[in-house]
């Protein structure tokens, strides 16, 4: 390692990969090590992290209160968009690239030679965190560690920790890979590697926003969520900004054991990689806002938006939030949201989101239309018309057919 850097900032989170990284970078660099921690909602996580910091080795830690922004800017704009990238609600995917920009500001602001990040080789955020530190600062160096270290798996890890007496609130026993924050926790690694192996959502301690469907209340809980063009406002009637909205479904889905999602999904860098995801507030308000847009879109945009929304969780998850693309999409998504307001209303039963009620000031739906009564605003007899036009095409092809036949011509391919 010839290369020398009088300042590196660390995106820090106080876990295995960034714990174990502040001394390591000062055992190999002899640096300055300044630790930038993003505060997007994981809580207790954050306890005693810069007593932490310091005492391995950095000589100072930002907390940067990013919550808000994060709610505002990045998840309600996904939410209103649809984005689910292959059913997983994208809370590790929008975080990152917000973090790693504050990230940059603050080594602008300090001067830094070089940013490091504790991501694998394997994994996705590597992608996130270094595609938005290339929107905006494009010449900056990256540090990534685990692509080149001698610590080339967590137990490695554990044991480096252990020597340097850094410390740790995971063994080699409970060593899952999480990440957490105000919308969603992630699990992954030991037995979850293997897919035949049943996740433990049972076993007392292993999921920590909610409880497993079979240990929900036999009672539901019913819930009205009120939006304004697509942006959650109120739930019960009570008037909240989004990111109480989202810490209050949060405890009900918990409780009744919502948004808990096994995946093996496609990651970036081409393998298939298993998942455990807690995102319970999160799925209560895709359900909620999906069934708002059943009444308050046209057919047209509807089933347009919906191809948009797996480019735009795709964009998302590869980490390409920074981008002219994905900033086009955003100014449709909110154009098409301008109708998307009234309120719905949610049964949270063991696990399931069942639709009570929706209603709208701009509803398009029309009970005098749809109605098997009697009614005076529709002529039925228009029916035939219609099916007469809409099948002209299939019905010129049949005529067609029939004519080249019995001039003992070939016929059409079969369309059977």
């Amino acid at each position: 390692m010839a290369k020398k850097y009088s300042k590196i900032v660390l995106a820090y989170s106080g876990g295995l990969d960034t714990s174990v990284l502040i001394p390591w970078l000062k055992e190999h660099y002899d640096c300055e090590v300044i630790a930038v921690s993003g505060d997007v909602g994981q809580g207790s996580e954050l306890d005693g992290l810069e007593e932490k910091a310091l005492k391995t080795g950095a000589s100072k830690l930002y907390i940067e209160d990013l919550k808000k922004e994060f709610v505002d800017d990045y998840i309600i704009p996904t939410v209103k968009a649809g984005g689910t990238y292959e059913n997983y609600l994208l809370g590790t995917s929008f975080a990152r690239p917000l973090i790693a920009k504050r990230i940059v500001e603050i080594a602008k602001k300090e001067g830094a030679d070089a940013i490091c990040h504790g991501c694998t080789g394997k994994g996705n955020d590597q992608v996130r965190f270094e595609l938005a530190i290339k929107a905006f600062a494009p010449d900056m160096e990256v540090i990534a560690p685990w692509r080149f270290w001698e610590l080339n798996s967590r137990e490695k890890e554990i044991e480096y920790a252990e020597k340097h007496n850094i410390p740790l609130k995971i063994t080699k026993e409970t060593n899952y890979s999480k990440d957490k924050n105000l919308w969603h926790l992630s699990h992954e690694g030991l037995d979850l590697e293997d897919p035949a192996n049943e996740a433990p959502i049972n076993t007392p301690g292993f999921l920590e926003l909610g409880v497993s469907p079979e240990m929900a209340p036999d009672k539901p809980t019913v819930v009205t969520i009120h939006f304004e063009k697509g942006v959650p406002t109120a739930v019960d009637g009570k008037e909240m900004d989004s990111l109480s909205v989202i810490a209050l479904l949060n405890k009900l889905g918990g409780e009744n054991g919502c948004g808990i999602l096994d995946l093996v999904e496609n990651r970036m860098v081409g393998m298939k990689s298993r998942g455990i995801y807690e995102t319970p507030g999160g799925t209560i308000l895709y359900n909620a806002h999906a069934k708002l847009e059943e009444i308050t879109l046209d057919k047209e945009t509807q089933h347009y938006k919906q191809q948009i929304a797996l480019k735009f969780a795709d964009l998302v998850y590869e980490g390409k939030w920074y981008t002219p693309l994905r900033k086009a999409l955003s100014a449709f998504v909110d154009s098409t949201q301008e109708t998307v307001t009234g309120d719905v209303t949610l049964k949270l039963y063991k696990g399931n989101i069942i639709p009570v009620s929706v209603t709208s000031p701009y509803t398009l739906y029309s009970a005098d239309m749809a109605t098997f009564d009697e009614d005076d605003c529709y002529d039925q007899a228009d029916a035939a018309g219609f099916i007469s036009l809409f099948g002209l095409p299939i019905k010129v092809r049949a005529l067609n057919n029939q004519v080249v036949t019995a001039k003992g011509g070939k016929p059409f391919p079969s369309v059977e």
